[in-house]
């Protein structure tokens, strides 16, 4: 897990000249990603299942720690550690619906690049609502306890 990774780490700020700071909708968000949680040899081997979701999202990507990615107007792009590619796997998030995750593990975070003021709601096990937002922005999560994601209100 990503234990004590700090907001401002996972969001420093890779191209200036792409970089969205204020959240201004209709703009891309740059960032460079951080390193993934440490783990035996033996422990990856074990553990490694890849992160899935679905309905299958607009675009799925791996992207490796310490390198730049982005997540384009429009989308909500969700972050989690894949142990089976030792990267991150982001998943951007278009089409309005309620996504089922599985094999989501760990601290990650999450990109809201969506214009509207929609509202982004994630739900536990039983369908609570374990964290909900409206604008544009980006946040860390604990990917332990989501389920669901619902990227529209």
């Amino acid at each position: 897990m990503l234990t004590g990774v700090a907001l401002t780490a996972v969001l420093a700020l890779a191209a200036p000249a792409s970089a969205n700071p204020g959240g201004q909708p209709g703009k891309a968000y740059t960032f460079v990603l951080p390193a993934g949680p440490q783990a035996t040899a033996t422990q990856a081997r074990l553990l490694a299942v890849a992160p899935m979701i679905s309905p299958a999202p607009r675009q799925t990507r791996h992207v490796a720690a310490g390198k730049p990615a982005t997540c384009a107007s429009g989308n909500l792009c969700t972050f989690v550690w894949d142990p089976t590619t030792n990267s991150w796997k982001i998943f951007d998030l278009f089409t309005c619906a309620r996504y089922s995750l599985s094999n989501w593990l760990g601290d990650g975070f999450y990109t809201n690049a969506q214009t509207g003021g929609v509202t982004v709601t994630f739900y536990g096990q039983g369908g609570n609502v374990l964290n909900s937002f409206t604008g544009t922005g980006t946040g860390s999560q604990d990917w332990d306890p989501v389920w669901s994601i619902r990227n529209c209100s």
